[in-house]
């Protein structure tokens, strides 16, 4: 078997997340009708991990195995970008080695959640709108504790498969785009799902001085998703890099 890696980007808006579902579109569903037809071999394709449902990925990765050895991958890619929906674009296929995992050799990754204060017809589908003020100031404060934790059990989806709730946490700041335009980066080793879309909510909780720094890190210790503020929504959640090591020769951002 021939093992190729895939670098795109794709608008999560019409789908039902990453990850193939029994009653709804998925980004890996579509990428695998394509590649199976333009191959002319049943395809499974293989992601860095799970985006949720409206969540979008300005960077992902992910390979497949095929009995094809592909000659000119820049066609392939050329060819599977005619093919698919507008909103998945390829940036590029290039061959690996079988050691390579786009999950399992992923060594970090990265998201950003955008939020906005002031209206604008422009911001609709990609950011979260709050028209409350926000002490931006406190919610960085109250983010460096996620740098000292290890377990983000308040922070996740009940009910998951994971193993352990356990992440290291690299980054995790708020930076300000322009006026009235805030992003939230936020970058770990592996995330659990709706783990940043909770985090922000509790952060927002912490801007509005419903919560203090202190009542964030409490929150953090108390293991507990009852605890932790809403997940905001999936629109302003986006997947920006994902890193490997670099005998892989994966493009990094």
């Amino acid at each position: 078997m021939n093992r190729y890696i895939i670098q795109l980007a794709y608008d999560g808006t019409a789908y039902h997340g990453w990850q193939i579902q029994p009653n709804g579109i998925s980004v890996q569903e579509v990428l695998q009708k394509g590649l199976s037809t333009l191959l002319q071999e049943e395809i499974k394709v293989v992601g860095c991990g799970r985006t949720d449902t409206g969540v979008h990925a300005s960077y992902f990765v992910a390979h497949f195995d095929s009995k094809t050895l592909v000659d000119d991958t820049d066609k392939l890619c050329y060819k599977l970008n005619s093919f698919l929906p507008q909103d998945v674009v390829l940036f590029d296929i290039k061959a690996s080695t079988e050691k390579f995992h786009a999950r399992f050799s992923a060594i970090s990754r990265s998201y950003e959640y955008h939020l906005v204060q002031n209206k604008s017809p422009f911001h609709l589908l990609y950011t979260h709108r709050c028209t409350l003020p926000l002490d931006f100031e406190a919610m960085n404060k109250a983010a460096q504790h996620l740098l000292m934790a290890v377990d983000f059990t308040s922070f996740s989806k009940l009910h998951t498969d994971t193993f352990t709730n356990n992440c290291d946490v690299k980054e995790a700041v708020w930076r300000q785009k322009e006026d009235g335009y805030w992003v939230f980066h936020i970058s770990a080793d592996r995330f659990l799902r709706n783990m940043v879309r909770s985090i922000v909510g509790t952060l927002i909780d912490v801007g509005k001085g419903r919560l203090t720094e202190t009542d964030f890190d409490k929150i953090i210790e108390a293991k507990d998703r009852g605890e932790a503020g809403v997940s905001i929504p999936a629109k302003g959640l986006f997947l920006t890099n994902v890193q490997y090591p670099e005998e892989f020769n994966v493009r990094l951002q």
